[in-house]
C-alpha cells in the first residue's frame, strides 16, 4: 500500500485554480447532462429577422419578428413559441396524471390567452390556460386535481413564467360519444 501511495504521489500535479474550474465545470456540465438538467439548441440567422431554431434532439422551428421590426410572417413570433411551449409542458403533464389516475381521455387541448406589459422589456403579465378534455366518464375533481398539479408542481415553463405574470386556469369536460 505504501508503494501505491507512493506512486499516486509522485503522478500528482498541483494545478491552478483555473483549471481547477475548468475541471469542475465540465464535471458539472457532463453531470447536468445526464440528468437532464442541460439544453442545447442552435439559433441560425435565415436573413431580415427570420431564425430557425434547431434542437439538440434534431427538431427544428422557424421563427420570425412582426413586421414592425422587419419580419416577413415566415414563422412563429419567439414569444408565441414560449406560450405554445408552456401550454405543450402542461397538457404533457395534465394527460400523464389523468392517465394515471385511469380516466379515459379521448381528446385534449388548451387554449391560451395572455397579456404583455406595455413597456420593455415586454414580458408577459397575465396568462389564462383554458384546458378542453373529451372522454368518458372523467371525473370533474380528477381533471381539476391534474391541471393544479401541473401548474403548482410539474410544468417548469409555467413555474418561469410565473415570477413575471398571474397565471389562471379553467377547464370543461366534453363526453366523448
Amino acid at each position: 500500500a505504501e508503494q501505491l501511495n507512493t506512486s499516486l504521489d509522485h503522478r500528482m500535479r498541483p494545478i491552478s485554480s483555473a483549471q481547477m474550474a475548468l475541471i469542475f465545470c465540465r464535471l458539472y456540465c457532463a453531470a447536468g447532462h445526464w440528468l437532464g438538467e442541460i439544453m442545447k439548441m442552435r439559433i441560425n440567422w435565415l436573413g431580415n429577422v427570420a431564425f430557425e431554431a434547431t434542437t439538440e434532439t434534431g427538431h427544428s422551428i422557424i421563427m420570425d419578428g412582426s413586421p414592425d421590426v422587419g419580419g416577413e410572417n415566415r414563422g412563429a413570433r419567439p414569444l408565441e413559441t414560449v406560450l405554445a411551449g408552456t401550454g405543450a409542458c402542461s397538457a404533457i403533464d395534465v394527460l400523464l396524471i389523468l392517465k394515471k389516475s385511469r380516466q379515459q381521455v379521448h381528446d385534449c387541448y388548451v387554449e391560451i390567452n395572455a397579456d404583455r406589459a406595455t413597456t420593455d422589456p415586454k414580458v408577459f403579465t397575465r396568462i389564462h390556460f383554458h384546458f378542453v378534455v373529451t372522454g368518458k366518464a372523467l371525473d370533474p375533481a380528477k381533471v381539476g386535481r391534474a391541471i393544479q398539479l401541473s401548474a403548482d408542481v410539474y410544468c417548469s415553463a409555467s413555474a418561469m413564467l410565473a415570477k413575471t405574470a398571474t397565471i389562471t386556469h379553467d377547464y370543461e369536460i366534453v363526453e366523448a360519444a
